[in-house]
């Protein structure tokens, strides 16, 4: 049986057991695409804002440049994302590949549905007003 995760005054261990128990949550939903909650992320947002350099990248993210690094590596082993020449030829330039576009809309339906189950259990004013917190907190600390 479940437990709860006992109440911590800590602000910063509350928030990781929170996002560690909603990101099992979608892991379970992506489960059948292969691709981890993460990785999801990570294909989805390199979407929205590439090409565009890693270290650039890794800020929009709020990731370090050696995390980015490792979580980037499968999906680049995988052909989900190349990373070409940058600009000035001392970086290196992140793209999404045409199998990483597919690979985002096949699961896509999935990621919705751990989108509406959440929202069905948390509440979908609430869980709004969780992202948008988390948001504020993203850009504040």
């Amino acid at each position: 049986m479940d437990r709860p995760a006992p109440v911590s005054p800590c602000h910063c261990l509350a928030l990781r057991q929170a996002s560690r128990r909603l990101t099992q949550h979608y892991d379970q939903h992506l489960a059948p695409t292969g691709l981890r909650t993460s990785q999801y992320g990570l294909l989805r947002g390199l979407g929205r804002v590439g090409p565009i350099s890693i270290n650039g990248f890794a800020d929009i993210m709020v990731m370090d440049r050696t995390t980015m690094g490792r979580a980037l590596h499968p999906l680049t082993r995988d052909g989900l994302i190349v990373a070409g020449p940058g600009r000035d030829g001392r970086t290196r330039s992140l793209t999404l590949t045409e199998a990483g576009q597919k690979r985002v809309e096949e699961a896509r339906p999935f990621w919705e549905r751990a989108q509406r189950t959440f929202e069905e259990r948390y509440g979908a004013v609430p869980a709004d007003d969780l992202r948008r917190a988390a948001e504020r907190l993203a850009l504040s600390v």
